[in-house]
């Protein structure tokens, strides 16, 4: 047993180290990075298309695309208009800081403003494994119900903002809102949460006001810094 959990710490070790040097290769290309996380059908490939749509005439977007298999994702992402990367993990369960550092090989990131990580879906292991990103979203949508915080704490207290969306099925699904957000309140107080649906477009803007003042800050964050 305790040579098993050696094993693990080693990993987990190895894998801080990388998320490290992915995150000064991100400084050093002044690219402000996200890691989307969600369980699988709450959206993340949605938003991803629309945060494309929205601001490719602004920024440069690239997407790094993490599933088990198939490349469908990462080419609705090109079709959307980015420079896509598809990870296949082979039946792994989440991205790790090692698979980005592989996949930036394939970007130019002095030529991008915004990139964005969409894990493997799953609500347990991407929480413990940082890939080096400035922030991490989590996407939780109504049909799931309104228990996740209580039942996946780890995934909702490591997060820096929250989307809640498919909120146009609010009337047909047994979602309370307050008690949903009184669970990440007690996890996570202070959240930055952003209700909205991808299929009607309510509540996008502010999404996209966000990652705007947040690609925006990083640059002059950046320049200061270098200066």
């Amino acid at each position: 047993m305790s040579t098993r959990i050696e094993v693990i710490e080693d990993i987990l070790d190895v894998n801080k180290q990388k998320a490290a040097s992915n995150r000064e290769i991100f400084d050093q290309s002044s690219v402000f990075t996200i890691n989307l996380m969600a369980s699988p059908g709450a959206g993340k490939t949605s938003l991803i298309e629309l945060t494309i749509k929205q601001l490719s005439h602004r920024i440069s977007i690239a997407v790094i695309d993490g599933d088990i298999a198939t490349s469908l994702d990462a080419d609705r992402a090109a079709a959307a208009g980015a420079k896509a990367v598809q990870i296949n993990t082979g039946g792994g369960c989440h991205l790790d800081a090692m698979m980005i550092e592989h996949a930036l090989k394939e970007l130019s990131l002095n030529e991008v403003d915004l990139l964005i990580i969409e894990n493997v879906g799953n609500l347990i292991c991407p929480a413990g494994f940082p890939l080096g990103t400035h922030k991490n979203i989590l996407i939780a949508s109504t049909p799931e119900g309104d228990d996740k915080p209580y039942k996946y704490p780890t995934m909702y207290n490591g997060v820096d903002a929250l989307i809640i969306n498919k909120i146009d099925l609010l009337p047909y699904v047994s979602f309370n809102m307050d008690y949903f957000r009184q669970g990440v309140e007690l996890l996570n107080p202070g959240l930055e949460a952003f209700p909205m649906s991808c299929q009607t477009q309510e509540g996008l803007e502010l999404w996209i006001q966000w990652i705007i003042a947040q690609v925006e800050n990083n640059q002059k964050r950046l320049l200061i810094d270098n200066n």
